[in-house]
């Protein structure tokens, strides 16, 4: 795996790009999310999906009932079975979504420099002069110049399917705008996203909150992703939404960055969430379009020298309907990769695209190049340099056992772990070879049954980039002794030669506690 580990600061052999690339047993370090929904949602697609990288599915209840959503999940749960390849759940919120309602769910073509009257009045008919959204205080938080966006389902910035519009003035309750551009709505959902604007809604909804309740918990949902997260009180007041839910409240919380209010407050806001999605497609309706590329590089580094996940979205629109992403979506999924990312999030492009298997296989191929050529040297000492002296011990451990692997040329980095905690940090400091995650069952008690823990913390290194979890034999205590160590070591290194990973003669590094102690220990195979 290392041998061909090429640097871009160094001199490329032009006619070396064109060698073809070594099967790995793991598509890309870099994991996928797809968003399921009616292209993806047969269990014959799912499993497709699943083998071609996918490694989260994500839940968008922007549409579609909770018994739709269960029915998809339900052929999720199949073909995680079938394909015996893991798959985190991820519920996605509405949040403070604003949308024009189109109940005849008739196109509507809206002509440039003509007028349209946007009125929070529901019960009227959505037509070319007036759209109908689900939010009353608009007339409120709009001034005259104001630039408001509507786009179907999601933005795409395609001008034909989205529009661009200007405030001309405020008549009560109703918003006056002018068309900036020629377009058709077509379908029954369009998002409303006003530029630079406070909106005064929740950021989680009433209707989110009975979801979660409801569907997460019967579900126990492995993240929760926060749209619209605007302070870090937001994801406070999630996370004490979910203690209360029983085992939610183990579930993680993705904190989706979507608008320059999310912008302002990122330190504080990473500080709470347990990861961060960079919500490009509104974004880079806030911000001036030669900015979109400053704050992912900064609040990608931001989430790196944190060890918590960053999630990058909208990266091949294109695909939505085409089998080949432009040459720029190819080039922007490898540079998320080169500046950090632990995902790469499918929105459109799995949820209605015509090419949800191919659009994960492409984007999961893009990722392997692009970690071949990743500067791990250079990441590593301003990781090291970042947290400084002196380390705590779990930080000391993990970078050592790192550094150890890539000293030997391991073939792979076998981390036991039961909260994943020592798994996550070692992920952070990027080792160029994957890490197994060995989660060990932990037995609990509510006094009246007895139950395991470990699959959720398993499930939700699924996100973290080089992450590859295994759940260990329940028999086996976290109190570990050197006898149910090596077996469990055996069963890690068993999984390893199966999946391909460990070869004869290969060495592995291994990061164990023994009694009070964490070690780091260098095994060599034998045949």
């Amino acid at each position: 795996m290392h041998s061909n580990h090429l640097l871009l600061e160094e001199p490329i052999r032009m006619a070396s790009i064109l060698e073809p690339s070594k099967a790995n047993f793991f598509p890309a370090m870099t994991k996928i999310v797809g968003t399921l929904g009616p292209r993806s949602r047969s269990v014959e697609v799912i499993s497709g999906c699943l083998k071609a990288g996918m490694s989260v599915a994500r839940f968008d209840f922007s549409w579609g009932d909770p018994a739709y959503h269960q029915e998809t999940l339900e052929n999720l749960k199949a073909a995680v079975k079938s394909t015996k390849k893991l798959c985190a759940v991820m519920l996605d919120t509405v949040g403070p979504e604003l949308q024009v309602v189109n109940n005849t769910e008739r196109a509507i073509s809206l002509q440039a420099d003509a007028f349209v009257v946007l009125t929070p009045d529901q019960d009227k008919e959505a037509s070319s002069e007036l759209l109908p959204i689900n939010f009353d205080g608009l007339a409120k938080a709009v001034k005259k110049g104001d630039t408001i966006f509507i786009g179907q389902y999601l933005f795409t910035g395609s001008e034909t399917t989205s529009v661009w519009l200007e405030v001309a003035e405020v008549k009560r309750e109703d918003v006056v705008c002018v068309i900036k551009n020629t377009a058709t709505l077509a379908g029954s959902l369009f998002t409303l996203h006003v530029s630079q604007i406070h909106i005064d809604l929740p950021t989680l909804s009433d209707k989110d909150k009975e979801v979660i309740s409801t569907w997460g918990v019967q579900n126990k949902i492995d993240f929760l992703s926060l749209s619209y997260t605007r302070h870090a009180e937001d994801v406070r007041h999630a996370r004490e939404f979910l203690s209360k839910l029983g085992d939610l409240s183990q579930t993680h919380i993705f904190a989706k960055i979507e608008n320059v209010e999310g912008l302002t407050h990122f330190d504080e806001i990473l500080q709470e969430a347990d990861g961060i999605i960079l919500s490009r497609g509104n974004l880079g309706i806030d911000l001036p379009p030669e900015k979109v590329f400053l704050f992912q590089k900064a609040a990608v580094y931001k989430c790196n020298m944190a060890g918590k996940p960053a999630v990058v979205t909208r990266v091949v629109d294109s695909m939505t309907d085409n089998l080949r992403p432009t040459r720029a979506e190819a080039t922007d999924v490898a540079n998320a990769v080169l500046d950090g990312s632990d995902a790469i999030l499918l929105g459109a492009e799995t949820l209605r695209g015509l090419y949800p298997v191919e659009t994960i296989s492409i984007v999961g191929k893009i990722c392997a190049e692009s970690e071949k050529v990743y500067n791990q040297d250079l990441y590593f000492k301003k990781t090291v340099k970042y947290v400084g002296e002196p380390m705590t011990h779990l930080e000391s451990i993990a970078s050592s056992a790192v550094r150890a692997a890539i000293k030997v040329k391991a073939s792979v980095i076998i981390c036991f772990t039961s909260s994943g905690r020592a798994a996550r940090l070692i992920a952070k400091y990027r080792p160029t070879m994957p890490v197994l995650s060995v989660v060990i069952p932990r037995l609990k008690t509510n006094q009246l049954k007895w139950s395991f823990t470990g699959a959720f913390e398993a499930r939700q290194s699924l996100i973290v980039r080089g992450l590859f979890p295994m759940l260990a034999d329940p028999q086996h205590p976290a109190e570990s002794t050197s006898a149910t160590n090596e077996s469990i070591l055996k069963v890690a290194l068993d999984h390893g030669k199966t999946s391909g990973v460990i070869k004869p003669h290969d060495r592995v590094v291994v990061c164990q506690k023994v009694g009070d102690a964490s070690v780091v220990k260098i095994i060599e195979l034998e045949d």
